[in-house]
């Protein structure tokens, strides 16, 4: 090889070892970095609880967990005193007969001093035994007839079904022996069933003619003004004092109208008297000059 060629190849190699060059990294791709952050979101932290089938009852829970555990215990309360258990249980019972063992101790501890302390269908008794609290304190259909006649004495109407179920252990059988005693009344508004005591010392014969008047006379499509109007052709005056008074308002009388006076105004009352003496001198002038 020519020796020249060698002695610039050498040089070239010296050249290129003396200067200096930076090397430079290859970046990754956005979407590699994205997926690798994504990885890391997802990733939970080494210190989370693990949730499993054995442990979640037994945590905080929420209060729609907290809420339906104490449902269940009033829908059972409620059932045991209509079937007739009226004997109070502590929490420890209760969970047993609904199956509620397993609940933890904070939602025993909320239950016990919160939840059915101020539930108003629970009854507290000797402060760690509970019981229903019905609507109504009747046993049997005896104490059920007591209850309608004293609302009956007292102007306070009828009672509602629904609340005599609640209230009654086995209520239908005593409802079925106490049938000719108790009205039924269907309340147009919502289609519940009203009872009332049936007082047979009320009943009373009517005339059949004057049933058959009864029947005869139409009022539906009747106002009171109309009604009013018919009696007073007929003569009956009766009924003017019954029904709803309305208050007249009187009607507040008007003033006379009157004359609206200017009034002189106020200023210099004080100067009164000297005014006067001006105009008395102007006027005595006035004269004598017109006269000579």
């Amino acid at each position: 090889m020519d020796p020249a060629l060698l002695r610039e190849r050498e040089a070239f190699k010296k050249r290129a070892i003396a200067t200096p060059t930076v090397e430079k990294k290859s970046r990754p791709d956005g979407s590699s970095q994205q997926r690798d952050e994504s990885k890391k979101k997802v990733r939970p932290p080494s210190n989370a609880p693990k949730l499993d089938s054995s442990n979640y009852k037994t945590m905080t829970g929420s209060s729609q967990y907290r809420f339906g555990v104490l449902a269940k215990i009033v829908k059972h309360m409620r059932t045991r005193h209509q079937d007739g258990d009226d004997h109070p249980l502590t929490l420890e019972e209760i969970l047993d007969e609904t199956n509620q063992l397993d609940i933890g101790s904070g939602v025993k501890n909320w239950l016990q001093s919160e939840a059915l302390v101020n539930n108003p269908k629970i009854d507290v008794i000797d402060g760690n035994r509970f019981a229903f609290k019905p609507v109504y304190r009747i046993r049997d259909g005896k104490s059920l007839l007591k209850l309608l006649k004293q609302h009956d004495l007292k102007g306070l109407g009828g009672v509602l079904l629904e609340d005599v179920q609640e209230s009654l252990p086995h209520c239908e059988k005593a409802l079925k022996n106490r049938a000719s005693e108790i009205v039924y009344i269907t309340r147009p508004i919502d289609k519940k069933k009203i009872l009332f005591y049936n007082d047979k010392t009320a009943n009373f014969v009517v005339d059949e003619e004057f049933q058959k008047c009864w029947r005869a006379v139409t009022v539906d499509a009747m106002d009171d003004g109309k009604i009013d109007e018919y009696l007073e052709k007929q003569g009956i005056r009766s009924m003017q004092d019954h029904g709803i008074k309305k208050t007249v308002i009187p009607k507040r009388k008007k003033p006379p109208n009157k004359k609206r006076q200017f009034k002189k105004p106020r200023d210099n009352e004080h100067l009164a008297d000297v005014l006067e003496t001006y105009e008395d001198n102007t006027l005595t002038q006035k004269g004598a000059s017109a006269s000579g």
